[in-house]
Formats: structure tokens, sequence, C-alpha cells
């Protein structure tokens, strides 16, 4: 789903207290949220943002990508490291979830897809933008 981010503008993104969950908000009115369906015995988290979440915003996406590391210890404990990496001419963040379990339990990060809200007109982020500067 992190592919759909190319050629989008952020406005909005929101992490909660947890950091368990990423919400992206685009010009579109779209909104992405990075999450993880809790099964049992598993945790997944945003263990590390690396760059400025700021750079992001308002800004076209021109990279979005998922790379994914696993590991497994000699107990058959399991660790997935997630990597988001993207790209805007401001700069570049990487949004780095870990997920643990015993290596039976899904760590992986879902994603939901909502469309804009009623109400909502395509327009109200560029009156923003011009406040900005």
């Amino acid at each position: 789903m992190i592919e759909e981010f190319v050629g989008q503008t952020i406005v909005d993104i929101k992490m909660n207290e947890t950091e368990t969950e990423l919400t992206f908000t685009m010009s579109s009115g779209v909104t992405y949220v990075q999450y993880h369906q809790q099964d049992c015995c598993e945790n997944v988290w945003v263990e590390d943002i690396a760059g400025d979440l700021n750079d992001l915003k308002y800004s076209t996406i021109l990279d979005a990508r998922e790379e994914i590391n696993n590991e497994t210890s000699e107990y058959d404990d399991s660790t997935t490291w997630t990597f988001y990496i993207l790209r805007t001419m401001k700069g570049s963040v990487t949004i780095r979830w870990c997920g643990a379990s015993n290596g039976y339990y899904s760590e992986s990060v879902d994603w939901i897809k909502n469309p804009p809200a009623e109400g909502f007109r395509a327009n109200m982020f560029e009156e923003d933008l011009f406040t900005l500067h």
C-alpha cells in the first residue's frame, strides 16, 4: 500500500500515544492508517523514526517503499523489522516498525485506507499552504 503514496501530498501525520498507529492524511482527503491487528502474544510498535516527519508534509512524495528483515533466535523467538522509506524534495524519512513474538504470531504492519470524510473539500488544504508561509 505504501506505493500508493508516490505522487500524493501528505498534509498531516499523527501517531497515537502508544506508538502503535500512524495516520497519514493526504491532500485528497484519503487517510492511510498503519497499525498491527493484534492476535494474541505478539507486540508490534514504531521503534524509531529517522528524519523529520515535517519534511513529508506539503511536498509531493517522490519515493515510497517497504523493506522487511526477519530474525529468529535459537529459542525460536522471532523479530521482524519493517522499514518504510518516504522521500520528498525536502528530505527523506525512514519509519522503523518492530514486531516480536514467539514465532507463531504475525509481526506484520497492517494498513487501512479510508476515503475522504463526508463534506471534505478538495482544496481545503491548499488554503493551509498559503498560511504556512
